[in-house]
């Protein structure tokens, strides 16, 4: 029989009314084991298995997230700011825009749920995050600080000045949407290598070496 949810907490993100520091725990938690559970199970996954993996009873699950649609939401939140710090530490740490960039895109992997480019979700669940005012706001941070970047990186004449921040994005989402093998170092191999190629495209100059060495087709399938 499916739980009846309890009432949620009133506190939520934007809030005038912090939780404690235990319920902010629990949420936290929850937070991180959903994203993991949805990358490997899928974002139907049952939302039993998703408090067993963080650790808290079903009930404390739904007092954090009335839904799963509010999970997801809080899922996007937390997975987009993230980005967005990243993208602005590295910014603010690397002499070269190029670098930068490099280094913000390499993270992109982690958003499999929250960009429009790599959503597999249902419909029901892209409404709610896509409607969401802070997703809608991370995200427009989150465009401002690329297109800053391959400004940048143009500028100082380190990437081609014929993609935009656009093009750049959907590049390294589709070397980052290829499904792991888990235990496979030659298909570790060859995704460092796809995107070795797709840098050296991307990058103004002289090509560079490939790392490794390449890859027959049969070799990604096995364990």
């Amino acid at each position: 029989m499916t739980p009846v949810p309890p009432a949620p907490d009133p506190a939520a993100p934007g809030s005038a009314t912090p939780l404690r520091a235990d319920a902010q725990r629990n949420r936290d938690q929850l937070i991180a084991a959903a994203a993991r559970t949805f990358v490997t199970g899928g974002p139907e996954v049952p939302m039993e298995e998703i408090a067993r993996a963080a650790g808290v009873g079903v009930g404390t699950l739904y007092r954090r997230f009335a839904d799963r649609e509010s999970l997801m939401v809080a899922v996007a939140q937390t997975s987009l700011a993230t980005l967005l710090t990243r993208v602005r530490t590295a910014e603010d740490e690397e002499r070269l825009a190029w670098d930068a960039l490099v280094r913000s895109m390499t993270h992109l992997g982690e958003l499999k749920l929250s960009l429009p480019a790599t959503d597999p979700l249902p419909p029901h669940l892209r409404v709610a995050v896509r409607a969401d005012p802070e997703v809608r706001r991370l995200r427009q941070e989150l465009d401002e600080a690329t297109e800053r970047l391959v400004g940048a990186a143009q500028a100082e004449g380190t990437l081609r000045t014929d993609v935009g921040a656009g093009d750049v994005v959907r590049l390294f989402t589709l070397v980052h949407r290829a499904a792991p093998v888990p235990g496979n170092p030659v298909a570790e191999q060859a995704d460092e290598r796809a995107l070795a190629v797709l840098l050296d495209g991307l990058r103004t100059g002289p090509r560079r070496d490939l790392p490794g060495r390449p890859v027959a087709a049969a070799e990604l399938g096995r364990g």
